[in-house]
């Protein structure tokens, strides 16, 4: 990082106590241009970089100086792909839970269930900034399905995800207690409904559900059980 301490004022009065030796201020290293970069990857690269971002493999920087020596400078690059990779747009892509793709545009990785989480709370964080709607209701829902798409148990993904923001911690904790609970509802579900032998329809009849809702339920529930 630049220090942007200012300088002490060298006056009349105390120039003869500065020691001869003493090192000069390091120069300003101005900041790389990052937008022609960013140009140029779209134009090289649409299907990545373009009106649709899709998330980058890791190491993405060496393959792209390595296919392109000729066309991005070192530090240019870095500070294009660190802007890029924090736009709201690619983090988009990552809390979807999008895999990682290679410079031919091919999946070569999953997502981590961590930067899927952390992703979708910075996207949410962001447009609750722009909105006067109440995202936390979406926020939650979409934190409990990035929960059960990691396949992980409550405490696995508790401790991957965790983070020094208590609040997100603690909405995580009430999260993750909800699913696992909705979770016992829906195997005591397919429980009563594969030991009745009615069909869907019959079944949501006899407990006042909605044979929709029952569907769903059992969907869920299965997974688990199979």
């Amino acid at each position: 990082m630049t220090d942007t301490t200012p300088d002490t004022a060298v006056t009349a009065e105390n120039a003869e106590n500065i020691p001869s030796a003493a090192p000069a201020a390091k120069p300003r290293v101005p900041k790389p241009d990052v937008f022609p970069v960013l140009e140029k990857l779209a134009a090289l690269y649409p299907n990545l970089f373009g009106a649709v971002f899709l998330p980058l493999k890791r190491g993405i920087f060496q393959d792209l100086l390595e296919a392109h020596p000729e066309v991005f400078e070192r530090e240019a690059l870095k500070a294009a792909l660190s802007m890029h990779t924090r736009s709201t747009r690619y983090l988009s892509a990552v809390a979807a839970g999008q895999q990682r793709h290679d410079l031919l545009g091919q999946a070569v990785e999953a997502m981590a269930p961590e930067h899927v989480h952390h992703a979708v709370l910075e996207v949410f964080r962001r447009r609750q900034g722009r909105v006067n709607e109440d995202l936390r209701p979406k926020l939650r829902a979409r934190v409990a399905q990035a929960f059960e798409e990691s396949g992980l148990s409550a405490l696995a993904y508790a401790a991957l995800v965790h983070s020094r923001d208590e609040a997100a911690n603690a909405m995580l904790d009430e999260v993750l207690t909800e699913v696992e609970a909705q979770g016992a509802k829906n195997e005591a579900l397919l429980r009563a409904f594969e030991a009745s032998g009615q069909t869907v329809a019959v079944f949501a009849d006899m407990y006042g559900m909605d044979p929709h809702a029952v569907t769903r339920m059992l969907e869920r529930a299965r997974p688990a059980n199979t």
